[in-house]
């Protein structure tokens, strides 16, 4: 295996895109950083590639109790952590292990690294908010230095 892709989604809105689910098709794990808006979303992404989820500020629906405020996921000798507002990030990453932190809610799409730790924000892949861009991310956790991929779904 000389690939292993990582879907990034998040801030869907109970919105699931075709486009979505387009770019997404060949990922072998999705991360979900929170604002579902929808249980139907997280059973399409099932069907795609295993699926790892958070609940963000608007999941406030019964059903959303059973997601975690924050996702530890291990894949191929990389620690993810996941949590939906980066502002809320209550650990240093870097010291707890982690290389990759993973989040949502600004709806802008953003990678940046510190301390070591790869920070990335797949931006919002749901309803359009203001005139920021509609997008999500993937990742090939084989390949370093990792290059993230931005992936525009709809034109600006």
């Amino acid at each position: 295996m000389n690939s292993f892709l990582l879907g990034l989604i998040s801030d869907t809105h109970g919105l699931l895109r075709p486009e979505a689910i387009s770019a997404l098709q060949g990922s072998h794990a999705i991360i979900h950083a929170g604002d579902v808006g929808d249980p139907a979303i997280l059973d399409r992404l099932k069907t795609i590639a295993p699926l790892f989820a958070v609940r963000g500020n608007v999941d406030t629906e019964p059903w959303a109790s059973a997601l975690p405020q924050t996702e530890v996921v291990e894949l191929h000798n990389t620690s993810i952590y996941v949590l939906h507002n980066l502002k809320q990030l209550d650990l240093n990453p870097a010291a707890s292990g982690f290389q990759i932190v993973v989040s949502g809610h600004t709806h802008q799409p953003d990678s940046h690294s510190h301390d070591g730790v790869l920070y990335i924000n797949p931006g919002s892949a749901g309803p359009r908010r203001f005139s920021l861009p509609i997008s999500l991310a993937r990742l090939n956790l084989l390949k370093t230095p990792w290059h993230l991929e931005f992936l525009q779904l709809a034109p600006k």
